[in-house]
């Protein structure tokens, strides 16, 4: 039996399907469209969200993993932007709290003086256009200083601190010596980002029946009947009417917009890369810190742990969203040039790589301004297809996720009439909800929900999950069967997630419902184990497993540059 033919892979769009119809249809199941069918839901409306591929495989799949307020827009002047990202930053903190933590991020700082006269000059003048210049001590400072007054709620993050050479060294003595300030301050990490999207997608789709969401349907045209849906697996078209149709397609918003008969030029996106090392030394450097450093031409590298990894990045690149998106070797290069300055002592190798990712920014199309400064705010545009009204997102980031739901989802009720009853800023996310926030808590949860099982495997599942391993906890069988070749994984707990979470495809386990890839040290052995147990759970026949298995190494292969069983990145294509 294919896939096509299983009864999970029928059902996925059984609700589009049965009733083709919604007061809304969103486009695009990155965070940005995922957060407004969530707030869309959560208000009662009749709403329906459909993704091209899997949820949250496109842009939002290549982040740095930080919730941040974007301590640079301040020299673009976009003040708005910062309040409301560190606003949203610390709301995050709050209502989840299962993925999202405090980070301490240091800036080593080798000039005093540097770029004094050339920010407010970009700023005021050139707005982001020119050559940038290395920030030196004073204009971080003042940065800093704004940057705290900004983020002032209630001490949830810590004030900036300033160490002279002496002291700096002292606390990362890995670190160039060369330099002669550091500065510490506090963001946010968001250790598994595609976890978190799909507990706001699961938050939408629990409120009921009036929301619908289904992945691998794409939109591919428009009739008089509405958007003309395609099933991505079986090929199957079929119309489907909307009073407003949302398109939150990212970089891809002017290509989605096409396919609905309009002609827009709204994005601009550019390229952001990452590698991921397995490097031991490196990461007992950073000291559990982020190391966030700007070289004297402007280029920026973040050195962040997490996982047990090295994640670095990242780049920002003009791209166009009709080609494929891979890190390159001149992207390597720049990553190790710029690693080597901070850390000069630690050698980094290809062979250290263990995963790369790269993804193409949602910006707006941005002439010649320079890709770092261009806005990372949002805009909603309104148009039409047909006699259908349309509202298209131009921009977005993750941190602000929650606040534009909220702005665009109050932007679509006011069109087809309807009245705010939910607000979200103080609404926990998913396994968020009543999560423990201080260790005695946790211990409590841990014993209360363990039901004699292992303790740490109790602790793992709800860092895993948040407190929503409390329902996975209640469905598995009380001996479970930890899988050879991803260790901490169970077969049980895989199969779950087959049967509640949409899977469709091998590589949807592997890099979205867990780190098994962002991990690395991927096998042929590793795969074959992960596909049994999906086969078993979603009725794939051995044909459909092998092409499963063969549509994993492809990805890996040509997304991330990674052969099984090897280190580095595979040679570049072109």
């Amino acid at each position: 039996m294919s896939q096509e033919e299983t009864p999970s892979a029928a059902s996925r769009i059984a609700g589009l399907t049965s009733r083709p119809n919604a007061r809304v249809l969103v486009i695009g199941a990155g965070i940005n469209g995922i957060a407004t069918f969530r707030d869309l839901a959560l208000q009662g409306v009749d709403v329906a969200l459909v993704e091209r591929g899997d949820y949250v495989s496109g842009a939002s799949s290549a982040s740095s993993h930080m919730v941040h307020g974007g301590i640079r827009y301040l020299e673009n002047g976009e003040f708005r932007l910062v309040k409301e990202s560190v606003t949203e930053r610390n709301g995050l903190l709050r209502i989840a709290p299962h993925y999202v933590k405090p980070l301490e991020t240091t800036i080593p700082i080798y000039k005093t003086f540097s770029g004094i006269l050339s920010a407010p000059f970009r700023l005021l003048i050139t707005h982001g256009r020119g050559k940038p210049n290395e920030r030196g001590a004073f204009l971080i400072k003042i940065g800093l200083m704004m940057y705290d007054t900004f983020s002032r709620d209630g001490g949830h993050v810590p004030k900036h601190r300033f160490l002279g050479k002496k002291r700096s060294l002292a606390e990362l003595p890995d670190i160039n010596p060369s330099l002669k300030y550091t500065a510490t301050y506090y963001d946010a990490s968001m250790h598994d980002p595609e976890r978190l999207a799909l507990d706001v997608l699961w938050d939408g789709i629990e409120t009921g029946s009036h929301a619908r969401a289904a992945n691998y349907v794409s939109a591919v045209g428009h009739s008089a009947n509405g958007v003309r849906l395609r099933d991505e697996l079986t090929g199957n078209e079929f119309d489907f009417a909307a009073d407003l149709v949302v398109n939150t397609s990212g970089p891809w918003t002017d290509l989605t917009n096409e396919a609905l008969g309009q002609e827009t030029q709204f994005m601009g996106g550019t390229k952001g890369s990452h590698v991921v090392l397995d490097h031991p030394e490196l990461l007992a450097a950073t000291r559990g810190r982020e190391i966030f450093f700007e070289h004297s031409d402007g280029r920026i590298v973040l050195i962040y742990p997490l996982k047990d990894r090295v994640l670095v990045g990242t780049t920002d690149i003009n791209a166009d969203p009709r080609e494929a998106s891979v890190c390159t070797d001149d992207e390597v290069d720049y990553f190790f040039d710029l690693v080597g300055h901070v850390f000069p002592q630690i050698e980094i190798k290809r062979e250290d790589i263990v995963y790369s990712f790269s993804g193409i920014r949602p910006l707006p199309k941005h002439d010649d301004t320079a890709p770092g400064f261009v806005s990372r705010d949002y805009r909603i545009v309104e148009g039409k297809m047909g006699s259908t009204p349309t509202l298209s997102l131009v921009g977005g980031k993750w941190t602000t996720f929650r606040a534009l739901a909220e702005h665009l989802s109050t932007e679509v009720m006011n069109r087809i009439g309807g009245k705010r009853t939910v607000d979200t800023a103080d609404l926990a996310i998913g396994g968020g909800r009543d999560f423990p926030a201080s260790d005695d808590a946790k211990r409590l949860w841990i014993t209360s929900h363990g039901d004699g099982r292992d303790q740490a495997l109790v602790e793992t599942l709800l860092e895993r999950y948040g407190t929503r391993a409390a329902t996975l906890l209640a469905e598995l069988p009380e001996q479970l069967t930890e899988l050879a070749h991803a260790p901490g994984y169970y077969a049980e707990e895989l199969a779950y997630l087959a049967r509640t979470e949409q899977i469709v495809h091998l590589d949807d386990l592997l890099k979205r419902r867990t780190s098994i890839a962002f991990r690395g040290h991927l096998t042929s052995e590793l795969l074959e184990e992960l596909a049994a147990v999906l086969a078993t759970e979603l009725g794939w026949s051995d044909e459909t497993r092998a092409d499963e298995i063969a549509r994993a190494i492809r990805t890996l292969r040509d997304a991330h540059r990674i052969e099984l069983g090897a280190t580095g990145l595979t040679p570049q294509l072109g």
